[in-house]
């Protein structure tokens, strides 16, 4: 037999164990369900733990998640992109019998880091290589963060395979979980080990040409012709189902797809900058006497305003303790950031994304790709910027108070590998973006005193935080609204917002194929 103990509150300095020999004295071994830390009260941050506790004898090993394999017989089903949603969802067919075809544009890992490793140095971007594009998808260079806002039954199978491939097992109990950019290059490549065992044939550097149809239904997939260009002797693959996991930036696919006559929706998003701080500045905001506590480690915060009267967002996103902001583009024409941070956090920096709510009906009305438009607009003037001051690979950067100011200045020490260059980011923006923008962070200012400061960074452009456009599925079913076999998964489909949100979705997609064929199946054994 076990018990659940819950909210027990320990200080910094205290003992788990010994405060569970004080609660359950008879107690033989325990298992720590959640783990956090509340440093909401001045002067006392302390842990907060639930915890199962078992008699003398039992083991607290966590079960295993299992699942059923199925009957099935059919075309493979074909998978397109390799992040956390295509991943999961070919994980998930896998240990249910179901055969799958994995196609990635880019390459595995270690051949992607190189690529993107090299684009920070030089400044030569690799179209299909870089940190929107490749094995592992977005996620393998924003940290490894786990933490969703979703709730969702497949998050233990999620977090339970992850560590099964390497991941820390503090993640299945942590309140903010992460793996590092350092360790989930360790673990992608055991989860594609995992998947071949499964049968899943994985194929790298293969970009789907052309998504192939006939009277509304999937039929199959054409690959690009060797070398990448576009030809007719390009490599055909049938099949029935199609998962489309193919991430937030795949702007050429929203567009065929489009003209294949898939229902697609315009969909609201948020846009901003990245804003970076010296870490020792948050942790002391956060955990005052007890910042350098080696227990508390590099503090976050999230932050929110809400202008009622516009109705208009402003809201820190993906925030990285001890971190580094990334020059993130999967093109030629823009700049992009994005922040990582690797499993120590040990970075002399902390940054965040503020961003501001876009809403797509307002902005840009029927223009089902306004919102694409706009950010495409937005990262090429960013661009413009850096080459205006004899940059090439840099991201523009401007302090946060001589944004505010709306004034040129020199800008401060920053994490970017691929350096920055001064620029005038207040000019990118409307003044009503800029407005909002300026409220949020007085607002912010006021509930961390001196988040505006000399330190304080900006960089350009955070605008990948999801895709503004939805290819719409049935609630039910989880197939396009339009074609037969289409799968819509994840961030690129706008069904998801991270790592484990996407990889729940991946999931979701599977076992609603699985239900598909169970229940042909059973038509077929009655008939």
């Amino acid at each position: 037999m076990s018990r659940t103990l819950r909210n027990i509150k320990l200080g910094l300095d205290e003992s788990l164990e010994e405060h569970l020999a004080w609660l359950a004295p008879d107690h033989g071994d325990f298992r720590i369900l959640r783990q956090s830390v509340d440093a909401r009260t001045r002067h006392s941050p302390h842990f907060v733990y639930s915890v199962e506790v078992f008699d003398k004898g039992e083991t607290a090993e966590r079960p295993r998640i299992d699942v059923e394999p199925v009957a099935f017989s059919g075309l493979p089903v074909v998978i397109l992109g390799a992040g956390p949603a295509g991943m999961f969802a070919a994980l998930r067919l896998g240990e249910r019998g179901i055969p799958t075809i994995l196609l990635e544009q880019g390459s595995e890992t270690s051949k992607r880091v190189r690529a993107i490793t090299k684009f920070w140095r030089t400044g030569e971007l690799d179209p299909v290589n870089n940190v929107g594009f490749g094995e592992g998808g977005a996620g393998l260079f924003s940290d490894g963060k786990l933490i969703t806002r979703i709730k969702s039954e497949h998050i233990p199978y999620v977090m339970q395979r992850l560590v099964q491939f390497g991941a820390p097992a503090e993640i299945e109990y942590l309140s903010n979980p992460h793996v590092g950019s350092d360790r989930i290059r360790r673990v992608i490549p055991k989860l594609r080990e995992r998947l071949r065992e499964l049968g899943c044939q994985i194929r790298f550097d293969s970009k789907v040409e052309e998504v192939l149809t006939r009277d509304k239904r999937i039929t199959g997939v054409r690959l690009a012709s060797s070398g990448g260009a576009t030809g007719e002797d390009g490599e055909i693959i049938p099949c029935e189902r199609l998962v489309l996991a193919c991430g937030h930036s795949s702007e050429d696919m929203f567009k065929h797809l489009h003209e294949l006559g898939v229902f697609m929706e315009g969909k609201s998003f948020a846009l901003g900058l990245r804003i970076e701080h010296p870490q020792s500045y948050i942790n002391q905001v956060q955990f005052r006497e007890h910042a350098e506590h080696p227990l508390l480690g590099a503090a976050n915060y999230k932050l929110a305003y809400h202008d009622k009267e516009d109705d208009k967002g402003v809201y820190s996103f993906c925030m990285c303790p001890g971190g580094y902001v990334l020059s993130s583009a999967t093109g030629p024409g823009g700049v992009v950031a994005n922040g990582m941070s690797n499993f120590n956090r040990n970075s002399r920096f902390a940054n965040a994304a503020i961003v501001v709510s876009v809403n797509h009906q307002e902005s840009f009305g029927d223009d089902l790709f306004g919102g694409l438009k706009f950010r495409q607009h937005i990262e090429a003037e960013g661009l413009r910027l850096v080459q205006e001051a004899g940059g090439t690979r840099e991201l523009p950067a401007q302090r946060l108070v001589d944004f505010l100011d709306e004034r040129s200045g020199p800008v401060v020490d920053t994490s970017c590998p691929s350096g920055v260059v001064p620029a005038r980011l207040d000019s990118l923006f409307s003044a009503d973006f800029r407005k909002h923008f300026h409220d949020g962070l007085k607002k912010f200012d006021r509930e961390m005193n001196g988040f505006i400061s000399d330190s304080a960074l900006l960089h350009g452009v955070e605008s990948r935080t999801s895709c503004p456009v939805r290819i719409t599925r049935d609630a039910n079913t989880f197939q396009s609204l339009s074609h037969q076999g289409l799968y819509p998964a994840g961030e690129g489909a706008g069904y998801a917002g991270g790592i484990t949100s996407a990889a729940c979705d991946g999931i979701r997609i599977a076992e609603a194929i699985v239900s598909e064929v169970s229940a042909n199946a059973f038509m077929v054994a009655k008939i």
